[in-house]
């Protein structure tokens, strides 16, 4: 008699099925590194990082942002997770923060309320309603300081939020295996 079933169903047991997820997310993991060792050389950003560099990301959203290749590998990170306009958001407060010409700061503020902050913009952040309105009204004289209130806000989410869930991924877990295999081998 002939069975769909004849064949040792080894597969289905639950720890043939816990190892064969692990070397996938390995994999997704060195895959996800290969992809940004790939963005980053076409950058001026190293290819690796150092391992003490890589541990100490570990210890800050602070310390992750302050390197570039920490910073490239969270906005990838996020990326991958569909909310990559958080990091966007506070960089481009950290470059409008840089801006001298008051021409220059009313037309990149106006780009960053229609990008970032009115209601259903292409990368609307995730901010109270008083905030919105403080901004929409802090738009019409910008000063240096007009997006300060939503940028903290948006900082405490990625550091409440993504931050933890970056430290838990496979990617980080994998770049620090690899830093620390770079130093051993």
């Amino acid at each position: 008699m002939f069975s769909f079933f004849s064949s040792p169903l080894k597969d289905l047991e639950p720890n043939n099925m816990k190892a064969e997820d692990q070397k996938k997310s390995t994999s997704l993991g060195k895959n996800i590194v290969c992809h940004l060792q790939c963005m980053l050389f076409h950058k001026n950003i190293p290819e690796k990082a150092n391992p003490e560099e890589t541990q100490l990301w570990s210890q800050s959203l602070d310390k992750l942002l302050e390197s570039k290749y920490g910073m490239a590998t969270f906005h990838a990170f996020l990326k991958s997770e569909f909310s990559d306009e958080n990091i966007e958001f506070w960089l481009t407060c950290e470059d409008y923060k840089k801006i001298k010409s008051s021409f220059k700061m009313n037309s990149k503020a106006k780009k960053i309320y229609e990008q970032y902050i009115q209601a259903e913009a292409p990368k609307e952040i995730n901010i109270d309603h008083q905030t919105r309105e403080l901004i929409k009204r802090n738009v019409k004289s910008p000063t240096t300081f007009c997006f300060d209130e939503a940028q903290k806000i948006v900082y405490g989410l990625m550091e409440r939020d993504s931050y933890p869930r970056f430290l838990r991924s496979d990617v980080y877990k994998t770049l620090l295996e690899s830093a620390n295999e770079s130093v051993k081998g």
